[in-house]
């Protein structure tokens, strides 16, 4: 059935519970309320449920590949994100039977993937993701395509600013796991920020294998800060966790931060705050990753939620706005307190992201 038409308060709700579920990422919440505007701005936007298509209905999955960290020239307007899908369907052999688009992931942009194009092109957005929070690699929001070799992927990308020469258009076929690649490369030549359709599913694949009703998650869950966000930071922190089984792993001081940005368009590094009492150890490949105490115990692996919030309003921290001396408080929501997708518990999405962060994940969190 059609669960709503998006409105503007929709996009709010989802960019604000999108910065909860985007764990240090997930784009930029200006962003994010700009391109959701547009879109409900440009023509109503439907949002559905899985079973209102049929099984052998198509759905794409659009997103942002690049690093969030605010350090490169990267620009994305609205048009590239429509011509990525055009891109797609132009090179799909059956895009009459392309009916749906959802995002990978949840995050303060994320969140709003794929409405503007759903608009302008005709489409539906799906009340799915791949991911119910946001993550690094796009492996991880392939929803178990990311190392099949038998199915061939069709990924297109579109963004970069034309007056240095940096805009790139780009459609490529093959395997999920080196058109990837592919459009890593085609990221960080553009600015280190890009947008990308890919992945044509059916819907019986997205229902097997996708998060569910993950998009409504983020939206419910901004309207839940917005009822409380007149009651001070520590409220709204509060009724975050209580609305999603979460925990406060500590409050303090961030006293270190090290991230670079590399030539993958990724940000890689640390953040450490100072409770008074320990120290907590944040991983960063462009989301938070994994919480150690200085005890070496590990408190929190993705793909729990770990969200920085900024303890003067509750502002979601992106990694590239945390800063030395902040006060901040960290919380997480353990796994086992939302739906996974098949990505998220594929061992073979993992070993990257652990040779980058020189720590291990999947172990942590499934136990093999």
């Amino acid at each position: 059935m059609t669960i709503r038409y998006l409105t503007k308060e929709d996009v709010l709700a989802a960019c604000l519970g999108g910065s909860v579920y985007a764990s240090g990422g997930g784009g930029f919440y200006e962003h994010g309320l700009e391109m959701g505007t547009a879109a409900v701005t440009l023509s109503p936007v439907k949002l559905i449920s899985i079973d209102e298509l049929d099984e052998d209905d198509l759905i794409i999955t659009q997103t942002a590949i690049g690093a969030p960290g605010g350090t490169t020239d990267w620009q994305m307007l609205g048009k590239d994100y429509i011509r990525a899908v055009e891109l797609l369907i132009e090179k799909h052999p059956n895009p009459e039977k392309i009916k749906g688009i959802m995002t990978p992931q949840n995050g303060k942009s994320s969140s709003t993937n794929g409405w503007l194009a759903a608009a302008a092109l005709g489409l539906a957005v799906v009340d799915a993701t791949g991911d119910i929070r946001a993550h690094p690699t796009g492996k991880m929001g392939n929803m178990g395509v990311a190392n099949d070799l038998s199915y061939q992927t069709i990924q297109a990308v579109s963004g970069g600013r034309w007056e240095t020469g940096r805009h790139i258009e780009l459609v490529v076929e093959g395997t999920a796991a080196y058109t990837s690649k592919i459009l890593r490369i085609a990221s960080d030549l553009s600015g280190g920020f890009i947008a990308a359709a890919r992945h044509p599913l059916t819907a019986k694949y997205i229902k097997e294998n996708a998060v569910l009703g993950g998009l409504s998650r983020a939206i419910n869950l901004g309207y839940t800060i917005l009822k409380n966000n007149t009651e001070g930071a520590a409220t709204v922190v509060d009724a975050i966790i209580a609305s999603t089984q979460g925990e406060i792993l500590g409050k303090g001081k961030v006293v270190e931060k090290e991230i670079v940005y590399t030539d993958e368009a990724f940000d890689i590094g640390k953040i450490v705050v100072d409770t008074g009492t320990d120290f907590l150890y944040i991983h960063v490949q462009n989301e938070y990753m994994a919480v150690e105490n200085d005890k070496g115990e590990r408190l929190s692996t993705y793909p729990d939620v770990i969200t920085l919030f900024r303890s003067e309003d509750a502002h979601a921290l992106s990694n590239n706005e945390v800063e030395v001396g902040q006060e901040v408080t960290l919380t997480k929501i353990d796994k086992h307190h939302f739906p996974l997708s098949s990505g998220v518990t594929d061992p073979t999405v993992y070993p990257e992201v652990e040779d980058s962060l020189g720590i291990e994940l999947y172990r942590y969190s499934f136990g093999k």
